[in-house]
């Protein structure tokens, strides 16, 4: 895959992309440029069907992202606040809605922003030298790309009241503790751990693992009743595909699967 991008670094490794927000110079902070960046690339991996898992991370060892780029935002009107907020949150639809479950590899500091990109992506792994945290109230304002609501169905109430509104970060080994952290890795393992279940996921079959990221994220939008229906209607609709055939004849032949994504 062609990397056509100035502040994000994409490669293809066979099935698995890596995505990797480059401005380690200031802990990858989010601008403008890389938010916009980031929906054009999440936008394309929709329609790659070479492409079934996405890892995501951030250059260098201090950061994974480590918020939003102040500079860039001091002097926003309010509108222009809100405009900006919502081009953070139209990452983080990108990344839930996305086929292809995206991994966050968190490599150093998640904050404000950083956190809220992470908490789009479907599992996060953390170095244990990670800090994470929601610090929008200490420079007067509050997490505009999801956080408040990702974050609370994540760890609760309570430890989503704590993290925003007390505005500390927390060391990778709490964040785990409190189910914010999905896998704990030493830094140096950090990216091959992410990229090996990546690599686990891209082997399984296409269509069967985007209905279940589809069903999963309906548990947090819709009733239960209705959520079990929908469950129920995409259980129904895989019995349409070349891929249930597949490999529910490789297992009753005792061999490998070769799915095709149809």
């Amino acid at each position: 895959m062609q990397n056509l991008f100035e502040d994000i670094l994409v490669a293809a490794e066979g099935p698995v992309c890596l995505v990797t927000v480059n401005r380690p110079k200031v802990l990858n902070a989010l601008n403008a440029r890389v938010i916009e960046e980031l929906c054009t690339l999440f936008t394309r991996l929709r329609s790659d069907e070479n492409i079934r898992a996405v890892v995501l991370t951030g250059a260098g060892e201090r950061a994974f992202v480590a918020g939003a780029d102040i500079a860039a935002m001091a002097q926003l009107a309010p509108q222009e606040a809100e405009a900006f907020a919502a081009r953070g949150h139209h990452v983080g639809e990108l990344i839930t809605t996305l086929p292809q479950p995206v991994l966050a590899a968190v490599n150093g500091f998640a904050l404000g922003g950083g956190l809220e990109l992470a908490l789009a992506c479907d599992v996060i792994f953390a170095s244990r030298s990670a800090k994470l945290g929601q610090p929008e109230v200490n420079i007067g304002v509050m997490p505009g790309f999801g956080g408040t609501q990702r974050l609370i169905r994540r760890v609760g109430l309570g430890h989503a009241s704590r993290l925003v509104l007390g505005g500390d970060p927390i060391a990778a080994e709490e964040a785990a503790a409190i189910g914010l952290v999905d896998v704990l890795c030493d830094p140096a393992s950090l990216l091959a751990e992410a990229t090996a279940l990546a690599k686990k996921i891209a082997t399984r079959a296409p269509l069967a693992v985007a209905a279940s990221k589809k069903a999963l994220h309906a548990s947090f939008e819709l009733p239960l009743a209705e959520a079990n229906r929908l469950e129920q209607r995409l259980f129904g609709q895989l019995f349409a595909t070349a891929d249930q055939r597949e490999g529910m004849a490789a297992f009753l032949a005792k061999r490998p699967s070769q799915f095709s994504g149809k």
